[in-house]
């Protein structure tokens, strides 16, 4: 059983908060409601959460721009969204702001606790890692949050950003799209979607456009390596 997390429940539909919430208390862990974007951001700048659910759906703002605004403060907290719509561009919506995984509704709490299990493990099992990663000429500052190539900075967003670092952890190593949902999106893969060939193909435009030496690299059929020549 899960002990002594806090997770911040962002949704306006009383009812589907307040269930939420009960649910939580029967895993012993603690909901802070919040029913608007601004409220969520107000108590979000106040406290630490272990987590965040997230509707997408406010009635002062989209849950994007509280995810948004999350991310700025802080790269590492999970956030599930929650969201009436599931098609491809919805989702990628999402994860180009910094969510960490996605929930249709209606949905099963079962459910909702499995995938709060599995981020929360996912997150309490990360290392402590080296503060610059480098390959070749291209370096990642953790701390930072801040790549560049030549010295030059790389706009990235935050999962881009996790997306370039699992690769980088992997330099020199296959990794399957299989993996990279799972380790980078840590949701399991859907054959029927190409969202990890569209943020490959995002960072590899940001990282090896007008470099000769490309670092990223298709591997036909396997998946991808990041290498040096």
């Amino acid at each position: 059983m899960l002990q002594q997390k806090k997770i911040l429940i962002v949704e306006d539909e009383f009812k589907v908060a307040t269930f939420i919430n009960k649910g939580l208390l029967t895993q012993n862990i603690s909901g802070e409601i919040a029913f608007t974007g601004l409220e969520a951001m107000q108590l979000f700048n106040k406290n630490q959460y272990d987590l965040v659910i997230l509707d997408i759906g406010l009635p002062d703002m989209s849950g994007l721009d509280v995810c948004k605004h999350i991310r700025k403060n802080n790269c590492r907290v999970p956030i599930i969204m929650l969201t009436a719509m599931g098609s491809l561009g919805d989702k990628l919506s999402g994860f180009e702001v910094g969510t960490n995984d996605y929930m249709v509704k209606p949905f099963d709490f079962m459910e909702l606790l499995v995938r709060i299990r599995s981020l929360l493990k996912h997150c309490s099992d990360v290392t402590e890692k080296e503060d610059i990663m480098l390959v070749s000429d291209l370096e990642l500052d953790l701390n930072e949050k801040i790549a560049r190539r030549s010295g030059k900075e790389i706009e990235l967003t935050a999962r881009e950003f996790s997306l370039l670092e699992y690769l980088m952890l992997n330099k020199g190593k296959v990794v399957s799209k299989v993996e990279i949902a799972k380790k980078v999106w840590d949701i399991n893969f859907d054959t029927h979607t190409n969202f990890v060939e569209v943020y490959i193909n995002y960072i590899r435009k940001k990282v090896d456009k007008g470099y000769s030496n490309k670092l990223i690299h298709t591997v036909v059929g396997m998946g991808y390596m990041l290498k040096q020549k």
